[in-house]
């Protein structure tokens, strides 16, 4: 009997060991369930029968007496089928406990392949990300090792158990582990009149989105512009058509009536923002206009942005206009360059739910954009942008009458290269960060006077250099000699961060900036 269980208490460890190696936990469990049926049946074969116990602690045939006689023999055969009875029920609770654990074996099977591929996958990753040598195997815990006195004393269904439970545990670490967090959703909300061209902008924001779940598309209509209306319903259900409901105009002072419709965009604004927010209620959003056509990273641009403006309190917005983006006053080969800056861009520009509830309910009757860049607004907060637009504007005829278009806004630079911003490390923009970097970078360049830089100066090298200003008359002068746009509004420059303008003027990085020291903006230099 002991050549029987050390037989096959070998036969198990083998298989075992092999099937460890391999990864098959159920051709495991179906020997292990053979191997344990048959160690009972041998238990059974050869028991001796029930008799009277002998000095030995066994049974015993008899000493003198003969088996059966009498009374005697009508309580052994009561007790032998008793006996059998009882190990029968045994026999069957424990088949049944087996086929339970087969079928929990089987169960499991595609998950313990699923965290095996993944172990791979991680593995290699792993090695590509650090570039380093291939890691050792790691060692098998404890309770795998299972020795020759365990497995003597242990019925397999237990041995069985215990993997299946600890497997149980790794699998679901390896599930906490690598389910992806839930995604942001980041809706686009376009701002649309009576322009039929809104067609160049949808056209371009549907070629471009990566994920129709990821960026839903909501078109707000004002005006009740029947073709405009038809022109945005063409696109059915790969956008959310809604309109503004209250057409009427709107009470204004005399001098104010040339101004209607900058009264009828904010309330446009006021209206659709609280859709977006309180109807359909997402957290964030990317506001564009029916006159904008966006870059081919323009989602890429926000996506990868969206978590600098959620954790930096000092950021207010994310925009993706350059206010001095033309042609000729950004670096072409500087795409995936970013900026924080002061002044409030727009033109494409992220919104949080939290910053919109505190502006709704003091949101001006016109002219929101400048109230935005009113210091009551602003509070010294900024926002980020880039050194080439992800917008440009097509909308020379609107409200604005064509202001700045010819001059300015035809020319911006559209980026066409696709910069892979949600791989980037782009924590240098917060503020800690930045303001160190960037006052050293400006401070730090040769203090030149614009005549230098003009194409007869005799200056070399590609800067960066540094162009001061002292007063509000002399930034107009200067900005508008080196081509940057020269307006302030509440004393801060257009593009400007610290009252900086970093631009590119004759190939050369430029910085034009107030003394070193600065502290704050003049409201008066409006």
């Amino acid at each position: 009997m002991m050549k029987a269980f050390s037989s096959l208490r070998s036969l198990v460890w083998c298989h075992w060991t092999m099937v460890r190696k391999k990864g098959s936990l159920i051709l495991c469990g179906a020997f292990l369930f053979v191997a344990w049926n048959a160690l009972l049946l041998l238990f059974l074969w050869g028991r001796p029968p029930i008799g009277r116990l002998g000095e030995g602690g066994g049974a015993e045939p008899g000493a003198g007496e003969e088996w059966g006689g009498g009374k005697s023999k009508v309580g052994g055969a009561n007790e032998l089928a008793g006996e059998v009875i009882r190990l029968a029920e045994e026999v069957e609770s424990e088949l049944d406990t087996q086929k339970k654990l087969l079928k929990q074996i089987q169960s499991h099977r595609e998950l313990w392949e699923q965290q095996k591929e993944q172990g791979k996958r991680e593995s290699e990753d792993t090695k590509d990300e650090k570039n380093i040598e291939e890691p050792k195997k790691p060692a098998i815990p404890e309770s795998h090792k299972i020795v020759d006195e365990v497995l003597m004393v242990t019925p397999p269904q237990l041995i069985i158990k215990e993997h299946q439970q600890e497997d149980k545990k790794m699998a679901e670490n390896e599930e906490g582990r690598t389910k992806p967090s839930p995604q942001i959703i980041i809706p686009i909300l376009v701002i649309a009149c009576d322009r039929v061209t809104v067609k160049r902008s949808l056209d371009k924001l549907i070629q471009y989105r990566p994920s129709a779940e990821l960026y839903p598309i909501i078109v707000s209509q004002d005006c009740g512009h029947a073709d405009t209306a038809r022109m945005i319903g063409s696109y059915g259900s790969q956008i959310t058509h809604i309109s503004q409901p209250d057409l009427a105009d709107i009470p204004v002072r005399p001098d104010h009536r040339k101004f209607q419709g900058y009264y009828k965009i904010a309330r446009h604004y006021r209206w659709a923002l609280n859709q977006v927010f309180n109807v359909f209620a997402y957290s964030t959003v990317v506001i564009v206009e029916d006159d904008l056509e966006v870059a081919p990273d323009f989602f890429e641009y926000f996506r990868a942005l969206y978590p600098i403006l959620r954790s930096d309190p000092t950021l207010w917005c994310i925009s993706a206009w350059n206010d001095n983006g033309r042609d000729g006053l950004v670096d072409p080969g500087k795409a995936d360059l970013l900026y924080r800056t002061d002044f409030f861009p727009g033109l494409g520009w992220m919104l949080l739910k939290e910053v919109w509830a505190e502006l709704e309910p003091k949101w001006p009757k016109a002219f929101w954009d400048d109230w935005m860049r009113h210091p009551e607004q602003r509070k010294d907060r900024s926002c980020i942008r880039p050194e080439i637009s992800r917008t440009i504007t097509f909308g020379r005829k609107g409200v604005s009458l064509g202001q700045f278009f010819d001059q300015y806004l035809r020319y911006i630079k559209l980026n066409t290269e696709f910069v892979p911003f949600t791989k980037a490390d782009l924590s240098y923009l917060v503020r800690e960060k930045y303001d160190e970097t960037f006052e050293k970078e400006v401070y730090s360049a040769p203090l030149v006077k614009v005549e230098e830089l003009q194409q007869s100066g005799s200056l070399k090298g590609s800067g960066p250099y540094r162009v001061q200003y002292s007063s509000r008359d002399n930034f107009k002068v200067l900005a508008r000699n080196l081509g940057v746009m020269d307006d302030l509004k509440s004393g801060v420059p257009r593009a400007g961060y610290r009252g900086v303008v970093s631009f590119i003027s004759r190939g050369r990085r430029i910085y034009l900036a107030p003394p070193e020291g600065w502290t704050k903006y003049d409201t008066s230099w409006s």
